[in-house]
């Protein structure tokens, strides 16, 4: 089936929705309710997201469009609980909201159970293999809208019109970009701890829709998706050598990117995707080095003795942070995405690795090794340091879309320790644990969906 776009409910035909849905009142302003992403996180705001009724009950290829209604509602609240900021009511205070009722809230009743604001909306099946959801955002004590948005679809991605709905409800109360409807590449991995079996995995940013893209015969490592979301760089030994292929989304295939080398590893995708970072060993020395993502001849970017590896890129391509032990141990250094003007940046007591730059530009992630492993933010100037965790081994931090939120893998101890995803967010205090249905470890989250 084709995929269609999304609509804006203020897009669609008047006409269409005469007869089935309320007419919609105009948005106001800006303004009102506010979230605070800091304080927030200690006193989340309380919200109602009811099930959102049905048009009429009809069956679809999805379920039935009452069992939807429910469904949305239920992604739609998972997504805001995961954030920190917010705090769904539970289900026995939920009211029930009729068809009609849609775009004319029951104001005083969700005041009275608590709610300060209030999401709700609607589902319809279209006749043509698509899905209508409208998806409101309230303020109950100033009794009015705050937002709007609608979403035509087919109905094998209704989980996107939740993810999409929950994103315009966290961008308008706290003033944050959105990033619940993204993706996450990871590795799923399974078996005894000295033996893993290690595939290619790709995922809704909740853990959902997961879906393995390789069949675990060979180990693979460190994947990075593209900001197109078309391709996957990652570290495989398909042939028995560690080198850089590059997996199409599409069509699956598998294409080798560095070719007769011993060793090359760690691969990160220019913004603007023409580039792809990597490190490689050569005559006894690991430097940084770029070649174009659609193959050809690569680049020296350094050249000092010691291990020059972890590359990643700042938002606007024009420099890149990487780690280096040229100074006998692990620290962060930045430099001109030419290579010029390299400058350490890390110089507080362990070691640091695996950085990534945040997609704001303001920040830098890393992995801190020193009694255990932890992942910490500190500016590109090195300023300002902070752990965000205190897990005994936390590592390879990758930044949602909004630059807000950070995803890493944590291993537990012993022999037959597990490693699992995790995100956290700049306060340090919402962590979770992302579920997948193995390991899993690597992660790389994906910009905010296009398509």
């Amino acid at each position: 089936m084709t995929r269609l776009p999304f609509l804006a409910l203020a897009l669609l035909a008047p006409a269409a929705y005469a007869q089935t849905v309320p007419a919609p009142t105009p948005t106001p302003s800006p303004g009102g309710l506010v979230v605070d992403v800091e304080g927030g996180i200690s006193a989340p705001m309380g919200i109602a997201i009811p099930p959102m009724p049905a048009s009429e009950v009809v069956s679809t290829p999805a379920g039935p469009t009452d069992a939807l209604g429910r469904q949305l509602a239920e992604v739609i609240t998972g997504d805001l609980k995961n954030s920190g900021l917010f705090k769904p009511l539970p289900a026995g205070q939920l009211l029930n909201v009729p068809f009609a009722e849609a775009t004319s809230p029951n104001y005083t009743g969700w005041s009275a159970a608590g709610a300060t604001a209030l999401v709700q909306g609607y589902v319809r099946s279209n006749g043509n293999g698509t899905l209508t959801v409208g998806c409101y955002l309230y303020d109950t004590a100033q009794q009015r809208e705050l937002a709007r948005q609608g979403y035509v679809l087919p109905f094998g991605e209704w989980r996107r019109a939740a993810h999409k709905c929950a994103d315009m409800v966290y961008t308008r109360l706290t003033g944050e970009g959105p990033y619940f409807d993204s993706r996450v590449v990871y590795v799923s991995e399974t078996g005894p701890k000295g033996k893993r079996v290690k595939r290619l995995a790709l995922m809704d940013q909740d853990g959902f829709n997961g879906r393995f893209l390789t069949n675990g015969q060979t180990i693979v490592l460190t994947p990075t998706l593209s900001r197109d979301q078309t391709r996957i760089a990652y570290l495989s030994y398909l042939d028995k050598k560690p080198t850089i292929y590059v997996y199409d989304i599409a069509s699956g295939r598998q294409t080798k990117l560095v070719t007769d080398v011993s060793l090359a590893f760690a691969p990160r995708f220019s913004p603007d995707g023409r580039w792809i970072l990597f490190s490689m060993a050569q005559n006894g020395n690991t430097d940084l080095y770029r070649i174009p993502s659609g193959g050809g001849q690569w680049q020296r970017l350094t050249t000092s003795p010691g291990i020059d590896t972890g590359g990643s890129y700042s938002p606007d391509g024009s420099k890149i942070v990487f780690e280096s032990d040229r100074s006998g141990a692990q620290q962060l250094y930045v430099m001109n995405a030419d290579g010029s003007n390299q400058q350490r940046i890390s110089f507080g007591n362990g070691r640091y690795a695996t950085p990534a730059w945040s997609p704001r530009g303001d920040l830098i992630a890393f992995t801190k090794i020193g009694g255990g492993f932890h992942v910490g933010i500190m500016s590109p100037s090195g300023g300002g340091e902070k752990m965000l965790t205190d897990g005994w081994q936390d590592e390879a931090p990758s930044w949602a879309p909004n630059g807000r939120v950070i995803m890493f893998f944590r291993s537990t101890e012993g022999g037959s320790g597990v490693a699992d995803l995790w995100s956290v967010d700049l306060t340090g205090v919402n962590e979770r644990r992302l579920p997948t249905p193995f390991d899993g470890s690597d992660p790389s989250w994906g910009p905010i969906r296009s398509d």
